[in-house]
């Protein structure tokens, strides 16, 4: 009987052979596009206590998305969704708002490296700017790494003015032994504003590891021009320690930054008072200096709590502006 059944399946797998086939090639491409496309999660619960500002305390819920999907073996398609539930208010109707804030591609073209879309840019260390733009870009290199690129930025990445303004610029990077050096030059161009805003920004950068602890300062010098006689160079040192793990709980980091910037030399960066920070680097303070200084801990896998604090006086009223309390706790999926 046992042979008989062992007979009939396959005399059962022989008749049906070539819709099998085709099943296994179905599946086989369906299991191809379930790997072809990656999601990612982040969701934030973030506090910031602001004294001085004009801006409210912040207690928010941010919610985060992250797809990628390949296009070809070189091509990448990247995008982000974002959502914002601010505790403290009751508009609901900000609140329910899903963003698409970021869409690119990246990839490559010959030998170089390209961004394309809305994307993640980051200048001068991440001092100058540090946020989203709608940009083309290019890098080149491995043990020296050139770049370039060009595009927009609009009012809501935290411009200097408030306003959209045309960008461009281009860079340089590498190391030497155990330093790491960069170069670079930015141009904000602003359609609305007086030219006298226009804003061309040099950077040099540097940077050291000494196992657990790292080095890094900036230099930035801006031509802005509205207003003689006021301050526009200036420059951010930071050292760092270890830094907390996602995934391994009970790893923890700390940080600390001086700043002594004039006015030009912020425009827009990932600081968690990066908003303020251009606000009273204006024109009328000329800059600000002071320090901020942070721990991150990881309290379980994917959830790492992040605790910051900024005091930052005007250069030119020296007066004291602005203190910052900052708390996260960041689960990733």
């Amino acid at each position: 009987k046992a042979m008989a059944k062992g007979a009939d399946v396959d005399k059962l797998a022989a008749e049906f052979a070539d819709e099998l086939d085709t099943l296994g090639v179905r599946v086989a491409k369906l299991e191809k596009k379930a790997d072809n496309v990656k999601i990612a999660g982040q969701i934030r619960y973030e506090y910031g206590d602001y004294k001085n500002s004009t801006q409210l305390a912040m207690n928010r819920l941010r919610t985060r998305l992250f797809l990628s999907g390949a296009v070809n073996d070189d091509w990448t398609y990247n995008a982000r969704l974002q959502n914002d539930q601010k505790l403290n208010s009751d508009d609901q109707t900000k609140d329910d708002a899903l963003k698409l804030n970021q869409a690119y591609v990246t990839g490559k073209i010959g030998g170089a490296k390209v961004i394309a879309g809305r994307a993640p840019h980051a200048v001068g260390g991440g001092n100058l700017f540090d946020d989203t733009a709608e940009i083309v870009g290019l890098s080149y290199g491995k043990e020296i790494k050139l770049n370039a690129y060009a595009g927009q930025m609009d009012s809501t990445a935290n411009a200097v003015f408030g306003e959209a303004c045309d960008i461009w610029g281009v860079g340089v990077a590498g190391n030497v032994g155990k330093i790491g050096l960069s170069a670079g030059y930015d141009s904000f161009d602003y359609d609305k504003a007086d030219e006298a805003y226009d804003n061309n920004v040099y950077n040099i950068g540097a940077s050291y590891q000494m196992g657990a602890v790292g080095i890094n300062a900036t230099y930035l010098n801006s031509d802005i021009d509205a207003k003689k006689g006021i301050d526009t160079d200036g420059f951010v040192i930071g050292l760092t320690y270890k830094g907390a793990k996602a995934a391994v709980p009970g790893t923890w980091g700390a940080w600390a930054k001086y700043y002594d910037v004039g006015y030009g030399t912020v425009v827009g960066n990932g600081e968690k008072v990066g908003y303020e920070m251009h606000l009273i680097s204006d024109e009328a303070n000329g800059g600000f200096e002071g320090y901020g200084i942070g721990a991150t801990y990881t309290l379980a896998k994917n959830i790492v709590w992040h605790l910051d604090y900024y005091d930052f006086e005007a250069k030119e009223t020296d007066a004291e502006c602005e203190r910052y309390i900052w708390s996260r706790v960041q689960l990733t999926f």
